[in-house]
């Protein structure tokens, strides 16, 4: 489905969960059946998570219910999958999802002349949860994350996310030659006008960074941001190494010196932040 390659790892131990369960409780992956399907996904909810813990006891954590709809979402996907291989029979499939009828539609939703695209095709098996709202940082959470960086890589990283709205993949898959930032860029063989980046979809990206969006799309950044990516460019210079590389963001401060900067050196860098800040920051 050429999804993310951070998404492929997550629906990768979806899949392996689902498929564990089957060969521990005897059940035959290919034909599940509904009352199954319903005692795996309480069963998410019930079975304690392994201890991340080391040699001292801690209290039991469990999935949530909105997890484990997310996990059985990815099961449905991938029986639904196994069917167009003709590895899952269609009845199969069929009970995976249920008819609904829209009795409130979303603002901008076309219901048809005859109201055909009322009904839809809804998960069979689920849990109801609340809809969570969107989480965000205000003002000033978001000044002491920025005071909390200690590199100016970090802090252009930072702010660029909050700046711009743009996901973390995109991000990581910047290239220098996305970086649009004088007031007029006709020089670039770009007619937009004022400083902006570029984020579009690419897959050799060395570091897997990939964007969710298909349709490349620029977005306008603050005179402020600039002034972070100048000092962000004086930083790297100092490194040789990341002189090769046409990569944004890459390693300055640990080997290998100069690689694209992975999903995962991102998230440890939040990590910190958000110990250090004592609020969560993503």
């Amino acid at each position: 489905m050429d999804r993310s390659i951070n998404t492929e790892r997550t629906y990768a131990g979806r899949v392996a969960l689902y498929l564990t369960y089957c060969a521990v409780h005897g059940l035959d992956w290919k034909k599940p059946g509904l009352p199954w399907l319903a005692r795996f996904l309480h069963w998410l909810v019930d079975e304690p998570l392994p201890s991340r813990a080391k040699n001292k006891p801690a209290s039991p954590r469990f999935r949530t219910k909105k997890t484990a709809n997310q996990i059985m979402t990815t099961v449905c996907g991938f029986l639904t999958f196994c069917g167009l291989q003709k590895w899952v029979d269609q009845e199969t499939v069929n009970q995976l999802s249920e008819q609904k009828y829209l009795s409130y539609l979303p603002p901008g939703y076309d219901p048809g002349e005859d109201g055909q695209f009322r009904t839809v095709r809804a998960k069979a098996i689920k849990f109801e949860v609340a809809v969570e709202g969107y989480a965000w940082l205000n003002p000033e959470q978001f000044a002491k994350v920025i005071g909390l960086t200690r590199r100016a890589r970090d802090r252009f990283l930072v702010a660029l996310l909050g700046g711009t709205g743009i996901r973390i993949g995109e991000a990581l898959g910047l290239r220098r030659e996305d970086m649009h930032l004088l007031s007029n860029s006709s020089a670039l063989g770009c007619q937009i006008s004022g400083p902006h980046v570029h984020v579009r979809r690419r897959q050799e990206n060395s570091n897997g960074a990939l964007a969710k969006a298909r349709m490349p799309r620029w977005i306008p950044v603050t005179a402020e941001l600039v002034t972070y990516y100048a000092d962000y460019c004086f930083e790297r210079d100092q490194v040789a190494e990341a002189a090769y590389s046409d990569m944004v963001f890459v390693n300055l401060f640990r080997p290998p010196l100069g690689r694209a900067m992975t999903y995962h050196n991102a998230k440890d860098l939040f990590d910190r932040l958000a110990k250090q800040a004592g609020f969560e920051a993503r």
